[in-house]
């Protein structure tokens, strides 16, 4: 499967498209007015950051103990339920006088509940899908997001200008139930991929499975940190410049869609294998020069260029697909995704501290550094222990309870 028009006459893959787009457009607008509104109230970069990027620091519960719920509950209703619970969350946050350790609670709530989300979404692609197929869908997806994240900061923004953030919020929790409405009427029904009730022993189990390869944790390791610790930079947008953040956010966007469109449709399979840690760099590399608080013109254009790098997760995943049974890749990838989503939290907490004490600019440029730094140790210890792409190690068919 090599064409858009190919992905899009796969039964099923439409309506799981729309409820993503409808989702992130949610999210996306939910999380600006979100992390202005806290700004605005404690004029502190470290709760602004949080108050954003918070949710996925509670991504490591649904990782550790709920995950394998993934692979054992019903896509279609999993995925409608959860809109829902967003939906109703956000609506909550409008509140007017909410206090903001009710906030924060939410905002972790809503972190624990995504951290499923993501394994039942993603398995779900890689269900619709052929194997070969997989790649260029997660590609579609992600530039889906960078579009929608493009229009939702834009027009986020323009709504928190005209609207208020609470009204911006409200707005945002109508999208999440119109996407709950995509799922439930535009998904058909299937039974789970696996058998056996969600527990928390279960997803401990598979979890150990998967981090018991060295190549899947590198793999993992890969997808992890140096993303998370630039996103931390991305979490210091609205303090590095409160009523053009929005724009920031949108440019940043554009890059990341322009690098999926690149290595998913593109980039021929001989040379995936070669460019994770290329982009890996170029994620990182251009907020080094944020400690000399470039102008406004120039920082979008480095978050542009930067953003590009962001592809390098697709190269990523698909290593990780080679290397796990099918039986259990709903987990994999929602642990893929929580634990990525939980080191974005972690570097967003890291970033923001680091910025009360130096500046937003500062701080983008020591997180920066970090991801580089991560980013080469890891190049180094595969280069060390290679492995042939491709292999597969994990459980047999049927083993344990899967």
């Amino acid at each position: 499967m090599r064409t858009y028009r190919e992905l899009f006459r796969a039964p099923q893959f439409g309506p799981l498209f729309a409820t993503s787009a409808v989702q992130v457009a949610g999210s996306t607008m939910s999380g600006l007015a979100l992390g202005t509104l806290v700004y605005a109230a404690t004029d502190s970069p470290l709760l602004a950051a949080l108050s954003m990027f918070g949710s996925s620091l509670a991504q490591v519960i649904g990782a550790t103990v709920l995950m394998s719920a993934a692979d054992r509950l019903p896509p279609r209703a999993a995925m409608t339920g959860m809109a829902l619970a967003f939906g109703l969350a956000t609506a909550v946050l409008a509140v007017p006088g909410l206090p903001l350790p009710a906030v924060f609670a939410i905002v972790l709530a809503e972190g624990v509940v995504a951290a499923v989300g993501g394994g039942v979404r993603y398995g779900l692609l890689n269900e619709v899908l052929p194997k070969d197929g997989y790649l260029l869908g997660r590609s579609v997806l992600n530039m889906c997001v960078g579009l929608t994240q493009i229009g939702g900061f834009a027009l986020g923004g323009l709504l928190v200008a005209t609207l208020s953030a609470r009204g911006t919020l409200l707005v945002a929790a109508a999208l999440y139930l119109m996407g709950a409405a995509v799922a439930r009427f535009g998904l058909v029904r299937r039974p789970p991929r696996a058998a056996g009730r969600p527990s928390a022993a279960e997803t401990w189990r598979t979890n150990a499975v998967l981090w018991s390869s060295g190549p899947r944790r590198r793999v993992y390791l890969s997808l992890w940190v140096p993303n998370g610790l630039i996103v931390g930079c991305e979490s210091l947008f609205v303090p590095y410049a409160p009523g053009h953040a929005g724009l920031l956010f949108a440019f940043a966007a554009l890059g990341m869609l322009i690098g999926d469109t690149v290595a998913g449709r593109f980039v021929a399979r001989r040379w995936r294998g070669r460019l994770g840690t290329p982009m890996l760099l170029l994620l990182a590399a251009p907020y080094l020069l944020f400690a000399a608080r470039p102008a406004l013109p120039v920082a979008f254009a480095l978050a542009v260029l930067a953003s590009v790098g962001f592809s390098a997760s697709l190269l990523f995943q698909e290593r990780l697909m080679a290397l796990t049974p099918d039986e259990i890749t709903g987990q994999a990838l929602g642990l893929h995704s929580s634990g990525m989503l939980t080191m974005q939290g972690v570097a967003a907490a890291l970033a923001g501290a680091i910025a009360q004490r130096t500046s937003p600019g500062t701080a983008m440029t020591v997180m920066a550094a970090a991801s580089l730094a991560v980013t080469l140790a890891l190049a180094v210890t595969g280069r060390r222990t290679p492995e042939p792409f491709g292999e597969v190690t994990g459980p047999r068919q049927g083993a344990g309870a899967m």
